[in-house]
């Protein structure tokens, strides 16, 4: 890795990008085991599996995608990388703590979609990343729900383990980020909630605290979400629920494409299209 003399301490940012590839390797390992467990529709279909694409940037780093369709899963991603070099001119403007005259960066991160076969089984996102600029180093992250079909105890659940969560470290605002995720997932020229809410945090002061606390996110979205999916995946589902699931998922892509700040900054950065995009539902309609 190039040593770009950024703020922040560089062991720190050793760790944490050590860390998002554990995490990574753990999410895959819990959703592969549900695929397995799978006794209801699409069963007779083998279980699925993570294949996994490595991709390098031309400016500096890389990452590694992995993709996952299978019997419960209709699409799943857990992606991670770190990457690092000079924001382009025009992007520079919008990433704190960079300048017109000093482009300096370095990002590392994972970042979860999932997309289930059923319409009762909720979607998730969820990504957690240390950045650091010319100027600033911060963690930032979250987690949040988008089931086509909300069910109130499964909200409740997550909400639940996400303040539990933010509960247990100083810099936790569940309040706070509970409201900024209401506020940044929300498609604006719809006048609706993408999904049923979470966590968003950014720009926490990068030390051992903050990193404590982003470690925390990962565990308990590891925990909260594959419950929630067993809960509903050997359920039977209609063609109704499933044409409501497609269009609902027509207004996810709207905003990741649209709205999404993580899309935007892996485009402005060389970043692997394919990895970036692959938040992007396996298939949606428009009414």
């Amino acid at each position: 890795m190039s040593d770009l003399r950024l703020p922040g301490d560089p062991a720190l940012r050793a760790e944490a990008s050590a860390w998002f590839e554990t995490l990574r390797d753990r999410l895959c390992a819990v959703l592969e085991a549900i695929e397995d467990e799978q006794t209801g529709p699409l069963s007779d279909r083998p279980p699925g599996r993570f294949e996994r694409t490595a991709w390098d940037r031309a400016g500096g780093g890389g990452g590694v995608m992995a993709v996952m369709k299978g019997r419960v899963f209709e699409k799943v991603g857990v992606n991670v990388s770190t990457v690092w070099g000079e924001l382009s001119e025009p992007f520079r403007g919008e990433v704190p703590g960079a300048s017109p005259d000093d482009g300096r960066f370095w990002a590392s991160g994972v970042s979860l979609v999932a997309h289930t076969h059923s319409p009762l089984a909720p979607a998730v996102h969820m990504n957690t990343r240390h950045i650091a600029t010319a100027a600033m180093a911060w963690f930032g992250g979250g987690a949040d729900l988008n089931p086509p079909l909300p069910v109130a105890e499964d909200t409740a659940a997550f909400h639940a383990a996400l303040r539990d969560c933010c509960g247990r470290h100083p810099c936790g605002d569940y309040p706070r980020f509970r409201e900024w995720a209401d506020d940044y997932f929300f498609i604006r020229h719809r006048g609706v909630a993408r999904g049923v809410g979470g966590i968003f945090y950014d720009y926490i002061d990068a030390d051992g605290a903050s990193f404590a606390f982003t470690r925390d996110v990962g565990e308990t979205f590891r925990a909260i979400y594959p419950d929630l999916v067993r809960r509903r995946m050997a359920k039977p589902w209609t063609d109704e629920e499933r044409e409501r699931q497609l269009v609902y998922r027509g207004r996810y892509a709207e905003f990741n494409l649209v709205y999404d700040r993580g899309t935007r900054f892996g485009l402005m950065t060389g970043g692997d299209a394919d990895a970036i995009l692959m938040s992007l539902p396996p298939e949606a309609k428009w009414p």
